[in-house]
């Protein structure tokens, strides 16, 4: 079960797979709900016309966007060696606590196929190709998406306390282009293959991949620690952390495309 945010025929619409979602449909009012009820709910509310149009973000503005770091190794060693104060990161990846911190609103998300951007004041800029989970007010995890988590390198790795220069910005956050469902029986997203491919005027000029099972946190214990003392009434959106990350000699370009796979989603923007 799939569910998307198109632009048809001017005006945004949900869909359920190629069908079309109630113009009153809200994702953050499907969000109020604990997840036994919302394969139901959907199913309940999907006309029978089909629908095409451009992918928008599939999140609204009544959600935030958070993430998490340090959860891959990867992720350890990357910072580590962007940082003058490596041990940081080091003690981060073995704490207790995750290292979360607020990534976007939701209506600055990017699109499928939009401009994501790189900082006019970093040299050093990379994308970060995330399992990104939608959960609902009860902390449930109700699906997830692929996510885009852009960050300044060289810019974090001047002092920690410039992290949120280094990974919040116009352009910095993007997500979709459908968000897949998983059965409130379920309960956790299956071990998934999460890809990033990289080109530049045609060319691949950088390619990686991991697996979600290569994450050190468990995914509950990142929406556990997300909602201690935090209330999301109409849902949140959390990116997990990245595993692939490109050696320190690259850094993005204008005009990059760069493309994220998580699962079966695929994620393509162009850099500005």
């Amino acid at each position: 079960m799939k569910l998307a945010r198109l632009l048809t025929d001017q005006e945004p619409r949900w869909i359920l797979k190629d069908k079309l979602l109630p113009p009153s449909f809200e994702l953050g009012l499907l969000l109020e709900l604990p997840a036994r009820k919302i394969p139901t709910v959907l199913k309940s509310m999907a006309t029978k016309s089909h629908a095409e149009g451009l992918f928008l973000a599939p999140i609204e503005s009544s959600q935030e966007v958070w993430a998490a770091g340090v959860t891959y190794l990867r992720s350890r060693e990357a910072r580590m060696q962007e940082s003058d104060t490596a041990d940081i990161y080091d003690r981060v990846y073995f704490a207790d606590r995750p290292e979360l911190f607020f990534k976007s609103l939701g209506w600055r998300v990017i699109n499928h196929k939009g401009a994501i951007r790189i900082r006019k004041d970093s040299t050093w800029n990379v994308p970060e190709p995330e399992l990104t989970l939608i959960i609902n007010r009860y902390s449930e995890i109700i699906g997830y998406t692929a996510g885009n988590d852009m960050s300044s390198r060289d810019i974090e790795g001047q002092n920690p306390l410039y992290l949120p220069q280094a990974k919040v910005y116009n352009g910095s956050c993007a997500l979709g282009p459908v968000i897949v469902m998983i059965p409130s029986d379920f309960g956790a997203i299956p071990d998934l293959p999460i890809q990033l491919h990289i080109s530049r005027q045609g060319t691949q000029v950088f390619s990686g991949n991991t697996r979600t099972s290569r994450m050190k946190r468990q995914l509950k214990e990142l929406v556990d620690f997300l909602f201690y003392d935090l209330t999301f009434p109409q849902g949140v959106f959390l990116m997990t952390g990245t595993g692939i990350v490109p050696d320190a000699s690259f850094s993005l370009q204008i005009g990059d495309i760069v493309t994220v796979t998580v699962g079966e989603v695929i994620l393509e923007n162009i850099v500005a």
